[in-house]
């Protein structure tokens, strides 16, 4: 998974110096596009085909707001089954989540690239199957704790959570972007079955020490254009 990260990032980070580097002598009046894009995360559904473990898909949106600030959200549905080596259990549910994203990266004329910073607020509604389970054994006659099948099952969990978003989207084709970010979260609300803990959350991925969680997102989309204005560019600090 690193790997193919790091290698993502190349591509896309080349992606933007090519697209930079074509500027022209004289620079005209910059074009700014104001509209919608949406899209999905492709990693979510290549996993579904290759890992038998997982089916699930997300929708990704965003809406240019003013010059570097974006509404953007997400929209899923996950249905997980983790086999660890004292617990197997299987998680289903939908969640959303919705903030914003603050583009950083000053573009030549009327591209449209990015490298932002955003906040994002989530919400989960789920289930969780209890599918079978190790029982604690101090006993030293065994070399094996015993494996309980439970298929106990409980509904109505909700969890809420914040996340802080770091990414990239670059313009590979018009109006088509390919992107990756990288998302820190930390739960707000997680309503937990009875002797049972939420190890998964659908949108927040597997929790680790109680609260927090870390997810990534690949994806691909295509920007609708609304429509235009028009801005003075930045003079070149190079040219006399």
């Amino acid at each position: 998974m690193s790997k193919f990260t790091f290698s993502i990032l190349l591509i896309l980070m080349s992606f933007l110096m090519i697209a930079q580097t074509k500027k022209k002598d004289s620079i005209p009046p910059k074009i700014e596009r104001y509209g919608i894009r949406f899209g999905a995360d492709i990693s979510k559904i290549v996993q579904s085909f290759y890992d038998k473990n997982y089916k699930g898909i997300e929708f990704v949106g965003d809406y240019r707001v003013t010059k570097n600030y974006y509404l953007a959200g997400e929209l899923g549905n996950e249905n997980v089954n983790v086999e660890d080596d004292r617990v197997s259990f299987t998680t289903k549910g939908t969640f959303l989540k919705v903030g914003f994203d603050y583009n950083s990266y000053e573009n030549w004329l009327d591209m449209r690239n990015m490298i932002y910073l955003g906040m994002r607020y989530g919400v989960s509604t789920f289930s969780q199957s209890l599918n079978s389970y190790k029982l604690y054994n101090t006993s030293t006659y065994f070399s094996e704790a015993p494996t309980v099948i439970s298929g106990e099952k409980y509904d109505g969990l909700t969890s809420q959570w914040i996340e802080v978003v770091l990414g990239l989207k670059a313009e590979v084709l018009k109006n088509i972007y390919v992107g990756f970010s990288v998302r820190m979260n930390r739960l707000l609300t997680n309503t937990k079955p009875d002797n049972f803990d939420n190890l998964y959350i659908p949108g927040f991925n597997r929790t680790y020490n109680g609260d927090f969680g870390i997810g990534f997102n690949y994806s691909v989309s295509y920007f609708l254009p609304l429509y235009k204005t028009k801005s003075a560019p930045k003079p070149d600090p190079n040219k006399k």
